[in-house]
Order: C-alpha cells, then structure tokens, then sequence
C-alpha cells in the first residue's frame, strides 16, 4: 500500500477555511485528519463490550504485552497503536500539544483504575512499535468496552465511530453477541465495508457450548444485522500470549488482516479523507450560513429569529418531556411482561434447581461436617449461575424484540414532532433529521452483575459444632432444607436484577434520546446566537465594514463549494 494514499490537498484548503472562519476547533479536526491520511494511515477499531478482551487481542495480534489488561474494565481511553521505529508512547490533553510518555506509565492515562472515568482529561494515546502488521499502514485501535458501568466508556467509543475506517469486532460466548454490541455493529456498517468478527476466549467453554454460542452470534448478525455468513474467527488471545497452544482460527485472522492492509488499505485511507471532508465541510458551510444570514437580515429579524429558536427549544422540551411520560406508561407495561415471565421461569426453576442440588450432595460419598456444608453452598451458587446463565439467553432475545416494539412506537411520536418542527418553514430547522431510527435514538447499555448472598449461609460455631454431631443423612436433610432456601433465594434475587436491568436500559436510553434532541436543538440556538453577536459588531462599525465582510463570507463559500464532494469544484 502506497503511504501516500490521498495528497490532502483538500483538507489542507478546509483547514485554511476554517481558521479564516474562526473555528479553531474544526481547523484542528481537520489538521488532524490531514496528517493521518498524508501518512496513509487507517484505524481498525477494535470494538465491543467490556471484557471481551479487546486489549489482550490486539497484545497477542502484535506479539508484544503492550497495552495494559486486566480483570475489571481496564481501557478509558481511545489509545491507538501505530508503525513506529521504537517502542514508545505519547499523549494529548484537551489542552495542549503532545506529550511523549513512558511506555511503562502508559496505564496511568489509558486505564479505569488509574484513570477513572478519564479525570485527567487525555483525549488521544499514541502507541508506536516497530511491528510488521503495522508497516503498512494499519493502526490497531484500543476501543473502551461498551456497556459498563462507566457510561464516559461508551460514549468514547461511539465518539469515535466516525473515525473509524474498519473494525475488528470482538465477541465472546459467555454472553454471546449483545444488544449493545449489535447496536453498535449496525452503526459501523453505515460507513465501514470491512468487518472482521473475532470470538474471543475460545478456550474457556467447552466445544458444544462454543458452537451453541457461535451459531447463535452468526444467526443475530444474519438476522438482525443483515451479515449473512459471517466469517467468525474463534481464538484465544491469552493462548497466543501464553506460549503454544491451539492453533483454532488465529492463523486465518492474521492472514484476514494482512488482506485488509495489503488489499484495501489504500482505499481505507481515501474513504476516510472523503468521509471526514464531507463531516468537516458541512460544520463549517453551517457556520458560514448563519454569519451571513445574519449579516443579510435586519437585527430585529435576526433578533427574532434567535428568539424563534428559544421557543422551538422551549416546545422540544415540553414535547419530549410529553413522550416521555407516554414512553413511561410503555415502560411499565414491558416491565409487567417480564417480570410475568421472571414469574414464570422461577416457578419451574427453583424446584428443579433444589432436586439437581440434592443428587449433587448424595452424588459425593463421605463427605461431611463443614466440607459438606461447603460442597452445598458451591453446588447452590453454581447451580443458580448456570440456570439464570441459561434463562437469559433465552430471554434476552424476548427482552430486545419488547423493547424494538416500544421504541418503534416512540419513535413514529418522537418523528411525528420533529415533522411538525421541520414543516413549520423556519429555515433554522431545516437541518433537523425527519426521521429518527430507534438504533440512532435509542442506546442501551447493560450493568447487570449477579450478586452473591453468601453472608446468609453463615454458621454460628454452635452450629458447625451440630454439623460434626449428625450423622452424614440426618445433615443432608438439613442441608437440602437450609441451601435449597439459600438457592431459591439466590435465583429470585438475581432474576429480578435481570429484569431490573432490562427496565433501566430502557429508562436510560429513552432519556438519552431526549438529550440528544435537546442538545441539537440547543447547539443550533447558540450558533445563531454567536452569529448574531458578530453582525452586530460588525454593523457598530458601519455599513463598509458589514458589505466587506458579506463578500468575505461569500467568497469563502464559493472556495468551500469548489472542494466538492469530488474535489472537482462545487456548484
């Protein structure tokens, strides 16, 4: 692949706009993209939920333990690992320029633990590594998991979507493929051609379980996603990091990137020039337009008119708070559904949950006294794991298809107000989306954990004492009796944290959604704002000075029309 895939002249002519204009931030964005593409560089993203092992992956991919890994949710930082002669590192802050770290402090930016929440405020990691995977041009991105408890996390990593050129997507068995993950997919297809499906962890299911859990993954992303016959390359990066091990399906991933570079790179690199003018090119014709309207428009219409858009911000709030409550009543009614079938799945579960516990302790002769009482709290706390595993897994799928159908339903409410908005002639809202899809309104993120409830096994040591006392049957009475009840308890706590779960996600993407609204439309009123300050300067300093900068705006039009989307000259 060439290194030189696009000249940039394009981008450097925006960049040059933008700085004339005063948007230092876009001039910077577009600086920035420049610079990537006169490199020839292009971002595979790796992407998906929390602990899939997205860091681990791209360590074994490279042959080197460079980025940091872990138990809990480790990445919080977008870190990109690019071709560079040495081992090193750098990073930027949202003020300021780069700063080269220690490869070793390289933690102390990127991760939760020692960066929680990214409170220092890094907006770009850097890796370099003389790596020949990367010589081409390739740049591995370390993506922070969606779906943990740090919603900044998520938000990062859709943050960075537009950037991304091709994704690695990395999956896991236990759970398969999620609701976010998928959501997730579907907003990368839109630009990205080229996406690699990973299932990572491969050694730690057995056989039948793995292939349940890929058949499944394929058939959601056939379905759901509209990829049939995705390629899925089951590995193990921690088998690759560790030494020899099987081999599964990591040669053909390695050749499948060595492809993606060889074959695609330079294409990569001129869809990311042409995708990133075109973003960059409409931000900056948004702000030329509302500096000149301004300018072309009398103060009091213009005054008008940024008081227009206060009240259309004012009736987004009071019209969305309105969906809001109907969305509220449609949550409750989905609510009552699963827990209906929450009901449904613990009168048959905690039954056969107490007789598999039974065989299990009369399965193992001899044991007695405390060890035995051990072996029951083990067997309960597995046994309710592996059913409430079994359960959502299945009732996932229901739980996605309830909340399709009330998202769908406030959706058609949600478009039906910004049809009114759009219909009511104000220019100022022409830009609105007339159609909102319940993927790009509607964002849901997990936090579901089992929680143990081993303190309320706690024996007295009276209590052990009679333990030793009984003989081996008398204590498996008792045992069946006590941990049977300490296993029931156990599945109804946690199948109400399922459906609990369920009914926050859906309060908190709808919520989300109404933020987003409300956001554009209050970022559409400060540019009018902003504007309409600077016609005013402009004409306290007389009517030369407001016709000189008209021609001015004007003529910066015309040279941001002649980019194109071709880059052969505009209208």
């Amino acid at each position: 692949m060439s290194r030189t895939s696009g000249d940039g002249s394009r981008l450097e002519t925006l960049t040059r706009l933008a700085l004339e204009v005063g948007a230092g931030r876009l001039a910077e964005e577009a600086r920035a993209l420049l610079a990537r593409v006169r490199d020839g560089l292009f971002y595979v993203a790796c992407v998906g939920q929390f602990k899939r092992g997205k860091s681990s992956l791209i360590n074994a991919l490279l042959g080197d333990a460079i980025l940091p890994a872990g138990v809990a949710p480790v990445t919080t930082v977008i870190t990109v690992v690019r071709h560079g002669p040495d081992r090193s590192a750098r990073v930027r802050f949202a003020a300021g320029d780069w700063q080269d770290i220690p490869l070793d402090d390289l933690a102390l930016y990127v991760t939760e633990e020692q960066n929680p929440e990214n409170a220092k405020a890094a907006t770009a990691v850097e890796v370099f590594l003389p790596s020949e995977l990367l010589a081409t041009g390739m740049c591995l991105v370390d993506t922070p998991g969606i779906g943990s408890v740090f919603a900044g996390n998520t938000e990062a990593t859709r943050a960075f979507v537009p950037h991304v050129d091709a994704a690695l997507v990395v999956l896991g068995a236990d759970p398969p493929i999620s609701a976010d993950e998928l959501s997730l997919v579907e907003e990368i297809s839109r630009q990205c051609r080229d996406l690699l499906f990973v299932m990572n962890k491969a050694d730690k299911l057995a056989d039948a379980d793995r292939q349940e859990a890929a058949d499944f993954t394929r058939r959601v992303l056939a379905e759901r996603a509209g990829k049939p016959q995705v390629p899925l390359f089951e590995v193990s990066a921690l088998e690759r990091q560790n030494g020899p091990g099987p081999a599964r399906d990591w040669p053909a991933l390695v050749r499948a990137l060595e492809a993606l570079a060889r074959q695609s790179g330079s294409e990569l690199v001129q869809a990311a020039e042409e995708r990133g003018l075109a973003l960059l090119a409409g931000r900056l014709g948004h702000h030329l337009d509302e500096d000149l309207g301004a300018l072309l428009r009398p103060l009091d219409e213009s005054e008008r008119r940024v008081e227009s858009l206060r009240a259309f911000v004012a009736e987004a709030e009071r019209s969305l708070g309105d969906l809001g409550y109907l969305f509220t009543a449609e949550q409750e009614r989905l609510g009552r559904i699963f827990f209906e079938r929450m009901e449904a799945f613990l009168t048959g579960a905690k039954p056969e949950a107490r007789r598999e516990l039974s065989g299990a302790l009369r399965a193992v002769p001899g044991l007695r006294g405390p060890a035995l009482r051990r072996r029951a709290i083990d067997q309960a706390e597995e046994i309710s794991t592996r059913r409430l595993d079994a359960w959502l897994a299945e009732a996932q799928p229901a739980a996605e298809a309830l909340y399709v159908e009330a998202t769908t339903r406030f959706v058609d409410l949600a478009n039906s107000f910004l049809e009114r908005l759009v219909a009511s002639g104000e220019p100022a809202v022409a830009g609105l989306p007339r159609t909102v899809s319940p993927e790009a309104g509607f964002r849901v993120r997990s936090r579901l954990h089992y929680v143990s409830l081993t303190p309320l096994t706690t024996r007295t040591p009276l209590g052990a004492m009679v333990d030793l006392l009984r003989s081996r049957e008398q204590q498996l009475r008792v045992l069946e009796r006590e941990i049977g009840e300490y296993l029931e308890t156990l599945l109804f706590a946690n199948a109400n944290r399922i459906a609990n779960d369920f009914d926050d996600r859906v309060l908190e993407s709808r919520r989300r959604f109404q933020f987003e609204i409300q956001s554009y439309l209050t970022e559409m009123a400060a540019t009018a704002e902003q504007a309409l300050a600077r016609a005013r300067e402009r004409r306290a300093q007389g009517s030369l000075a407001v016709q000189g900068e008209i021609d001015r705006i004007r003529a910066l039009k015309d040279r941001l029309a002649a980019l194109g989307p071709e880059g052969k000259g505009g209208d």
